[in-house]
């Protein structure tokens, strides 16, 4: 068993998604790749020449080094070395970037142009219940209480949420089956993956006439509740965010509400 072997059993045991170990391990050994040694043998110099390759976004070399960070910190805390390489280098920073929500005129576009099954359902599930690519992919029948119209979310490590389904949610729903992936892989694996769901949200914009990304939807989830009224904590609990910091960027980004708040400012007579 190899030594990502072992760190792979590991973090299973300690809840971590199928997805954040297949990633953590996809970089560990493009590490090992990129440095020429076994993970054992890199240095701090090898960890800074990776997570400062050029063309990598800031938020990029903050994701490699935080995975390299957790790798070494386990190899150190479990005796494989006798020296952390990441404690000699620096941490770089995660810009806190706006979320960049599109415009209602681009939902309706986009709406207009999908079907009512697969990715039309893909676009109501990001737009109208905040969730995230990876998500809906895995998105199952038994997951929509039609009854008590909510929605039962597993999201970032496992974690379960339920939220209220919304009338949209439920009526695309209807087209979908009660039990089952609502959007099966037509080989191999249970369900399409979350790079399937964003190419095709993707694809779906640009027939709809604009350039966008699968996010933006989910940020236009957040921005309209806001906009409408929506305690910023009801919010974060709708949005999954571990923090209201991460929420309260929402607050920063509303155009009509800072035009609302200038046409506020009296006149000097």
């Amino acid at each position: 068993m190899s030594i990502l072997d072992d760190w792979k059993s590991w973090q299973q045991a300690q809840g971590l998604s199928h997805r954040t170990i297949t990633e953590r391990s996809a970089t560990m050994r493009h590490l090992e790749h990129e440095a020429g040694v076994e993970l054992l043998s890199v240095t701090p110099a090898h960890v800074i020449a990776y997570c400062s390759r050029p063309g990598l976004a800031a938020s990029s070399r903050a994701s490699y080094h935080a995975t390299i960070r957790a790798f070494y910190a386990w190899a150190l805390r479990t005796g494989r070395i006798a020296q952390d390489p990441t404690e000699q280098t620096p941490r770089p920073k995660r810009p806190k970037s706006l979320p960049r929500p599109i415009q209602t005129q681009h939902v309706s576009a986009l709406l207009r142009v999908v079907n009512r099954r697969r990715t039309g359902m893909m676009v109501v599930l990001a737009t109208y219940a905040g969730l995230r690519v990876h998500e809906i992919a895995k998105f199952k029948g038994e997951d929509l209480d039609r009854i008590g119209q909510t929605i039962t979310v597993t999201g970032k490590g496992g974690k379960t949420a339920m939220i209220p389904a919304h009338e949209v949610v439920l009526e695309y729903a209807e087209e979908f089956p009660l039990f089952d992936h609502w959007f099966p892989a037509y080989a191999g694996a249970e369900h399409v993956t979350p790079h399937a769901v964003s190419d095709a949200i993707r694809r779906a914009m640009r027939r709809a006439g604009f350039a966008g990304q699968p996010h933006q939807l989910r940020h236009y989830y957040a921005t309209e509740l806001l906009e409408h009224g929506v305690d910023v904590r009801i919010v974060r609990d709708l949005m999954r965010h571990e923090s209201i910091a991460t929420t309260e960027l929402y607050t920063r980004v509303s155009l009509r509400q800072m035009v609302a708040g200038i046409a506020a400012l009296p006149r000097a007579a």
